[in-house]
């Protein structure tokens, strides 16, 4: 009897993971195997043909790729001196390499007769050899250990190194950690299981798949691979997302100003607006309404206001950080003033947008300028010694080649470049799992709306990125009180307004203890709060989720780092933004009768505006 589904007279294909029972079927299905094989294979070169003609390097202007766009050859090279004048070291690190090799390798033997020798290099909770394979199949299982092994010792070379300065140290660290992330067997067909598994029940279609995925990242990237992540056609803007009711009431050349249609009959007297950043879009913080930020602040009685940045074009206007706080948020402010008829209003800035907040803020109070009431910083950097991974894409010759990159492209930085930068940061969870799971095996990216905000981001206007990296992350000069802005030498110790930081613990765009230490620079009154997760789901961790934990410190010290100042904080379950509505409503005053949008400037257009759906 076939164990074989066979075809009904709609024309369905065999069960892919139904067995041959006969020569026949065994021949059918060879003959099919390799037709999909000879298909990826074609498939195949012409992603690489069209890839040839049309990839740039990521500091590459319109000629070919920058030969070390990282800057990443003077660490290398000193590193590589510091090996060469301790061979006593190096002798010694290649010894223990070997031992633990040699270990291994008698460790697979024991395994090879019956024997079950304890993992000399351990995979707990390494999402990548999830697969049982990597742990039940002998060969498997040494290849893992193998390369886990040589990733360790690999790594073990940079960390003690004293002969390297502490920038030197870090960009060597970061591309060795992504080296050897990208020599992960799994990265690799021959040595991925279920790459192999999934290719012969699939008679090849995966890789048949696979190939047309990639092609149509190439075409999508024109040239330059641009890894979906999601699939986009799942989301429209206004209707599944990015749809809370609200109407554009503001807009200039570089924002539109939304304010959010109220839910309660009474709203708190002073209103509240977000700067969110303009790398990406404002619609993290209002994607299904399960999970809104701006509905759940709507829905607790609060008048909000949302800037939408522009995204900008090349050959458009040279605007930097002076402009972007002129034109963005002083316009959004004293819109939202006229709007609602107050003298003050509460702001909130995330990430880069809560680093103009506080900009703006230095400079509020250098000039006595008290149209701010209250400053909440969602996961926001006002001190950059200590600001990551991402110190390591900003130096002298970086900002040099960047520089002439963003003039070449007309004025701003495409959005890739900014893209691939974020997803070097996790390379493992944001570049390799794609590769694996939408070119090896095929499938396609599920629909996912974090991801989808992730893909839509924008251009960078090139002077405001360039003060940014450059003023901020290079020379720190706000929080060492020696930015200018306007002519006036700012200073964040002369900020008194009352601030609310939230940082995550596990942030790797804007380090805890990066925002930490900015926050201890303030003038004023602060309550900082640690939040579980990272800088995206540790922040948009709406309550009904239950998701998460958040941390804080009630007796009003400040300790040095952050570490210290955790020894004496207690921990919540749940979501901060309670937390954070007990403390924003004390800076809101009354509560009035619920303001209709437009009311004193009118409506120019529906949420979430026409700003928003501008992509590249």
């Amino acid at each position: 009897m076939s164990t074989t589904k066979p075809a009904d007279s709609s024309g369905d294909k065999k069960d892919p993971q139904a067995i041959p029972a006969t020569p026949a079927d065994a021949i059918e299905d060879l003959s099919a195997f390799g037709e999909n094989l000879a298909t990826a294979w074609t498939l195949g070169q012409q992603a690489w043909a069209r890839m040839a003609t049309g990839q740039k390097g990521p500091l590459a202007g319109s000629g070919s790729p920058a030969v070390d766009p990282f800057n990443v050859m003077p660490a290398w090279i000193e590193f590589a001196r510091g090996m060469m004048t301790r061979p006593d070291k190096a002798a010694q690190t290649a010894m223990n390499f070997w031992t633990d090799y040699a270990q291994l390798w008698r460790q697979s033997w024991m395994r090879a007769l019956g024997a079950k020798p304890e993992a000399l290099a351990s995979s707990r909770g390494d999402k990548r050899f999830a697969d049982p394979a990597w742990t039940e199949n002998a060969l498997f299982d040494h290849v893992k250990q193998s390369y886990l092994l040589a990733g360790n010792h690999l790594l073990s070379t940079i960390a003690d190194r004293d002969d390297l300065s502490a920038h030197e140290r870090q960009k060597v660290e970061f591309f060795m950690r992504r080296f050897v992330e990208a020599l992960s067997p799994t990265n690799f067909f021959a040595t991925n299981p279920e790459a192999l598994r999934e290719t012969l029940a699939q008679r090849g279609e995966n890789l048949v798949r696979g190939m047309r995925n990639m092609i149509k990242d190439i075409e999508r990237g024109e040239g330059t691979l641009t890894i979906s992540q999601t699939d986009t056609s799942a989301f429209k803007l206004g209707e599944n997302i990015a749809n809370t009711p609200g109407k554009v009431v503001f807009r200039n050349d570089v924002i539109e100003l939304i304010q959010y249609s109220p839910t309660t009959e009474k709203v708190y007297a002073r209103p509240l607006l977000i700067s969110p950043p303009w790398i990406n879009k404002f619609y993290i913080m209002d994607l299904d309404p399960r999970k809104s930020m701006v509905k759940w602040l709507v829905d607790q009685g609060y008048t909000l206001f949302m800037i939408s940045w522009r995204n900008p074009v090349p050959g458009g206007p040279r605007l930097g950080m002076e402009e972007y706080i002129r034109q963005g948020f002083f316009a959004a402010v004293d819109a939202v003033l006229k709007e609602t008829g107050r003298k003050s209003t509460n702001v909130a800035g995330y990430c880069v947008g809560g680093t103009m907040v506080a900009t703006a803020l230095a400079y509020m109070a250098k000039t006595g300028d008290a149209r701010v009431n209250s400053a909440t910083f969602f996961t926001a950097q006002t001190d950059f010694d200590l600001a990551g991974d991402l110190k390591v894409f900003v130096d002298d010759k970086i900002l040099e080649s960047l520089r002439d990159k963003m003039e070449s492209e007309g004025g701003v930085l495409d959005s890739q470049y900014m893209a691939q930068s974020f997803n070097m940061l996790r390379s493992s969870d944001l570049i390799w799992s794609y590769v694996i799971s939408n070119y090896m095996l095929g499938k396609t990216p599920f629909p996912f709306d974090m991801l989808y905000w992730n893909s839509d981001s924008t251009r960078m206007p090139a002077k405001l990125h360039f003060n940014y990296l450059r003023d901020y992350y290079r020379d720190n000069l706000l929080s060492r009180g020696k930015l200018t802005v306007f002519g006036q030498e700012v200073n964040l110790e002369e900020v008194m307004t009352p601030i609310y930081s939230i940082s995550t613990r596990e942030d790797h765009i804007a380090p805890a203890a990066s925002v930490y230490r900015g926050m201890r620079k303030m003038g004023g009154e602060v309550r900082f709060v640690l939040g579980g997760s990272g800088h995206i789901a540790g922040v948009i961790n709406p309550p009904g989720k239950g998701k998460y934990q958040y941390w804080t410190r009630e007796d009003g010290q400040w300790p040095e780092t952050l570490e210290a100042w955790m020894s004496g904080a207690s921990e919540t379950a749940g979501s901060w933004w309670p937390d954070w509505d007990k403390w924003l409503a004390e800076q809101s005053g009354e509560m009035v009768a619920a303001r209709p949008p437009g009311r004193k400037l009118g409506v120019i257009d529906d949420a979430p505006g026409a700003y928003v759906r501008e992509r590249d």
